[in-house]
């Protein structure tokens, strides 16, 4: 699916026009960014959580010559699903 493709979907489903369902999902991608970016965690209970993990640095290998490479420390984004979205998929 397409960002497109789920403005499309919400519109539909809220019964609001395109440009609005875009500023909803600009929005809730800000808010999510803006708390990741803080170090917080953001629940939506029974859909997921997203968190924000650390990984340490460690050597890796240019898989096209083999040599080692070192990855430097990084901050990433996790998202769990929660059980409703889980059993949703099943």
């Amino acid at each position: 699916m397409t960002k497109a493709e789920l403005i499309a979907g919400i519109g539909k489903e809220a019964k609001i026009s395109k440009a609005s369902a875009e500023k909803a999902i600009n929005a809730f991608t800000n808010a999510v960014t803006k708390a990741l970016k803080k170090g917080d965690k953001l629940t939506l209970t029974g859909f997921g959580t997203f968190t924000v993990a650390k990984r340490r640095a460690r050597i890796g290998r240019n898989p096209q010559t083999g040599k080692e490479i070192k990855i430097p420390a990084a901050r990433v984004a996790k998202f769990k699903a929660g059980n409703l979205l889980k059993s949703a998929v099943k």
